[in-house]
């Protein structure tokens, strides 16, 4: 298993140590109402958001019994990248492999912790939500005699992800990372045939490829 956190520029963060529990909240939203005689009432109010939470720490040595890949971030830059996604507008990607995992989220909170026992690394709690698109209609009236209401409706259409090919990158790499199924790979050539070719084996670096919706 393998989390990633995604962002808007396709730099992807890999966590180095996977944390022992993942937990998902999910939960209905409810508004309460009290009437008059009759007490509360509760009226559902649609679904709340996902919350996605766990913990795991940041080694400042490589170890090969628990961490996933040997060129580890710096402790202290890795926490540095985990505010800097937290404090942006915009959301972020967050695929869990092995899992369905595979949403936009916001970053919500994150703490860090530092055990003097473990000198260099950095010990996080992280909780993520997940992201909705706001949707707003607005009513503009016309003067004159009678008033005319126009609703606008703002384009929902979401603008097609990008990736950018990296060395040592395939298909089926990319699918498994971006689509979190790695036979999704015929997709992502179907949709990018001109620019890589007639051999779906032969993509290059710094090729841009748009993911299938």
């Amino acid at each position: 298993m393998e989390i990633h956190l995604i962002d808007g520029a396709g730099q992807n963060f890999v966590f180095p140590v996977n944390p022992e529990e993942i937990t998902i909240s999910r939960g209905k939203g409810l508004e309460t109402v009290n009437i008059v005689s009759l007490g509360e009432y509760d009226f559902p109010a649609g679904e709340k958001v996902k919350e996605i939470a766990f913990s795991s720490f940041f080694p400042a040595v490589y170890d090969p019994g628990y961490c996933n890949y040997q060129a580890l971030p710096d402790p202290q830059e890795a926490m540095n990248r985990l505010t800097t996604m937290m404090n942006s507008k915009s959301p972020v990607r967050l695929i869990i492999t092995d899992t369905a995992v595979n949403v936009l989220v916001t970053i919500a909170t994150h703490n860090s912790t530092f055990r003097g026992g473990e000198p260099g690394d950095v010990y996080f709690d992280l909780t993520a939500r997940t992201w909705r698109e706001m949707k707003v209609h607005t009513n503009a009236a016309t003067g004159g005699g009678a008033s005319t209401a126009k609703s606008a409706r703002p384009d929902t259409k979401k603008p097609a992800k990008t990736y950018v090919v990296k060395s040592g990158d395939t298909l089926s790499k990319i699918a498994k990372l971006e689509l979190g199924d790695s036979s999704k790979w015929q997709q992502i050539y179907s949709t990018n045939q001109k620019t890589i070719g007639k051999d779906p084996n032969r993509i290059k670096p710094g090729q841009k490829l748009v993911m299938p919706q």
